[in-house]
């Protein structure tokens, strides 16, 4: 059972593995319509909607993902490159956002 933080899952902690090595029963932890990211040194592992794609602020994550690791991630999860206080914060502005703009 994932641990709701803002509107992102986190089912397990990401274990000390070198990147690339995620065990098969974490991908099995991704409900459908989701997907797995990696944030911050230690890539805690959020499992979040498909939809946060679309979102500017989650596009501008993935370029600087782009830019910090290129386009060759690993199996199992995507490495964003900021920290977990960054990311909540980007999420809670976009939801927020989204709020304002379906109300």
């Amino acid at each position: 059972m994932g641990i709701h933080l803002l509107g992102i899952s986190h089912p397990k902690h990401a274990t000390q593995r070198a990147p690339g090595r995620r065990s098969s029963q974490q991908r099995a932890d991704v409900p459908k319509g989701h997907f797995a990211i990696y944030v911050g040194n230690e890539e805690k592992r959020f499992v979040v909607p498909i939809s946060y794609l679309k979102h500017p602020l989650f596009q501008n994550l993935l370029q600087m993902a782009e830019e910090e690791f290129g386009l060759d991630q690993p199996m199992g999860g995507l490495r964003l490159p900021c920290s977990e206080l960054t990311f909540s914060c980007v999420v809670s502005q976009m939801r927020r956002s989204s709020s304002r703009s379906s109300g």
